[in-house]
Formats: C-alpha cells, sequence, structure tokens
C-alpha cells in the first residue's frame, strides 16, 4: 500500500455502525414475531404527530394489522379486520355492541397518515381514528379515509411477544 493510501485511510471517517430494526422501523418485506407467530410485514401506515404506527402483516393467507404507539410506554395491540358498516362519520356511537360485547370509546383522534406497502387505504391522507375497549379488555378500532370504513377487533400484546426477526 502506498504512503498515501495509509495516510488517507488514518483521516478517513469509519462507517457508521448498522442500526438494527426495531418493531417501530420495520417496513413492507421485513419478519416480525408477534404472539409467537412469524408474520411477514407488508403494509405500513404511520401517523407522526401520534408517533402511531400500523403494520399489515401476513402470515400465508392471513391477515394481521399491528398497533404500535409509542407513549410513556409503547403500545401494542393486534387486530384482526372485520365485516361492519357505518354509514357517515358523523353518527359513529360513543358505545357499540357487537356479539354480546359491548365496546366503550376511549380515545377518537384524527392525523395525516403516510402509507407504503399494501394497507387497507392505499394513499396517504387524513385519518379518522375511533379506540374502542370492552370491560373484558377486548379492543374494537375505527379507520375512516376517503369515504370508507375499516373495522377490527383485536388485543393488548405484551412487549416481549414482539421480536423483529429480519430486516430489509
Amino acid at each position: 500500500m502506498s504512503l498515501f493510501k495509509r495516510i488517507q485511510n488514518i483521516f478517513a471517517k469509519p462507517e457508521p455502525p448498522v442500526q438494527e430494526k426495531s418493531i417501530l422501523t420495520v417496513g413492507p418485506g421485513d419478519v416480525v414475531e408477534v404472539s409467537l407467530v412469524t408474520y411477514q410485514v407488508t403494509g405500513k401506515a404511520v401517523n407522526h404527530s401520534r408517533h402511531a404506527t400500523m403494520l399489515t402483516l401476513q402470515d400465508g393467507r392471513t391477515m394481521r394489522y399491528f398497533y404500535i404507539e409509542e407513549r410513556e410506554q409503547t403500545v401494542y395491540h393486534l387486530y384482526s379486520a372485520i365485516d361492519g358498516r357505518l354509514e357517515s362519520v358523523d353518527e359513529v356511537p360513543s358505545t357499540i355492541e357487537m356479539e354480546d360485547i359491548t365496546y366503550h370509546l376511549e380515545e377518537q383522534y384524527t392525523g395525516k397518515v403516510n402509507v407504503m406497502g399494501k394497507t387497507p387505504f392505499q394513499a396517504s391522507g387524513e385519518q379518522y381514528i375511533w379506540h374502542y375497549q370492552s370491560d373484558q379488555r377486548q379492543l374494537l378500532r375505527i379507520e375512516w379515509q376517503d369515504g370508507r370504513f375499516m373495522l377490527y377487533e383485536g388485543e393488548t400484546v405484551l412487549p416481549a411477544d414482539v421480536q423483529v426477526l429480519r430486516g430489509t
């Protein structure tokens, strides 16, 4: 090696270490494990004002939706889409009864979401969200964007049950 190359290597900045993927930074193509089930991330919707992410997960033919929100502690919810319909954004009730379970409105908010990959809403935009919880701690989530409703039911997931297996 020439003297010039040696001097150049002394002053060269070392490459920064590659950061490991966390559940908050994964995206389409990554693989995660939630509650002992391995999923491929196929889509991601991010609400930056809430520090919240909704991942679309696929395990074979099964589609699930994983909601992550950074608060005092990071919140994890795993949802499945359900059939249902509401008529208007103005008529979303504060209490919903489905299959003998009563859900009570916990939180309602709006925010701009940015989407990538395969998500229920294919374009970024303003989204309205309603979070419900039953007395048995079951969850219900309603989303509205561009005239379309999506309904989900789910459960809270412990942080120890979430792991990133492979990031791209």
